[in-house]
């Protein structure tokens, strides 16, 4: 049976996307797309305020952060962001960003594959006791990051474990839609692609048989982006230049999957 840590590394593409990392925040796409992540996410949680009520700060956990583009950007709402990335090198590249003179003082950066809710890698419930229980939290976050995971299960599982009771979901990703939603990764960028998108009933139905409450999966916004004509148009460098007369524009609907970790008495 796939665990969430051998589903997440499995599923990563880790090599594509060690090679990315210096080059991942030059990409309009992906600022327009954690843009609109954050704006989805923020409109449906009143607990999240800028700048947050000291009682009322959630700590958030983001699965799959990349260079921290989201996590930036989610930390003036949060008490404490810990992003987690399963590629080192988007990791690294967080961990330079965030020695700015103005970086944010409250994320943590941890390069792991996330399997178990109890993991040393995440932060302890008690900072007095280092070895001892380890921090649930109030939000658990990933954007474009289910569509590379083979195991949705496994992961979903490890998440409904580090939240805290009554603590909440919020994961962004492209819908698949249909055959058309295939269109979204050139065939250059297929390295770690699981599947083309996240399938609304699909996921609104595993998120309720793995344990989430009061599950929610909605269209929160679209986007266009720039695809192949035909597969193979951008060539079979990952990174290579595309021509301005290649590719056209397409419109990509977004999911927002929501749900919540029931309160135990």
């Amino acid at each position: 049976m796939a665990t969430a840590a051998s589903s997440l590394h499995a599923a990563s593409g880790n090599g594509r996307f060690n090679d990315e990392a210096s080059s991942w925040d030059s990409n309009p796409f992906v600022h327009e797309a954690s843009n609109e992540a954050l704006k989805a996410i923020v409109s449906r949680f009143p607990a999240l305020r800028n700048p947050p009520a000291p009682d009322k700060a959630l700590d958030v956990l983001e699965v799959g952060c990349g260079t921290g583009l989201l996590s930036f950007m989610l930390a003036p709402y949060a008490r404490r962001l810990v992003a987690v990335d399963a590629a080192p090198g988007m990791i690294e590249v967080l961990k330079t960003k965030l020695q700015s003179r103005d970086a944010a003082q409250n994320i943590l950066p941890v390069a792991v594959s996330l399997e178990n809710p109890e993991d040393k890698h995440l932060p302890p419930a008690d900072e007095t006791k280092p070895d001892g229980p380890r921090l649930k939290f109030g939000l658990i976050t990933s954007h474009l990051v289910l569509h590379h995971i083979p195991d949705l299960r496994a992961v979903l599982t490890t998440m409904l474990g580090c939240l805290k009771h009554g603590g909440s979901v919020a994961l962004t990703d492209f819908e698949d839609y249909g055959l058309e939603a295939s269109r979204f990764h050139a065939k250059a960028k297929m390295d770690g692609v699981q599947r083309h998108g996240t399938n609304a009933d699909g996921i609104e139905r595993l998120m309720s048989e793995v344990g989430f409450v009061n599950v929610r999966v909605e269209r929160a916004w679209s986007m266009d982006k720039v695809v192949e004509k035909y597969e193979g148009e951008f060539g079979d460098a990952p990174k290579g230049p595309r021509q301005s007369d290649q590719g056209e524009v397409k419109s990509f609907p977004f999911l927002l999957c929501t749900g919540e970790k029931k309160y135990c008495l």
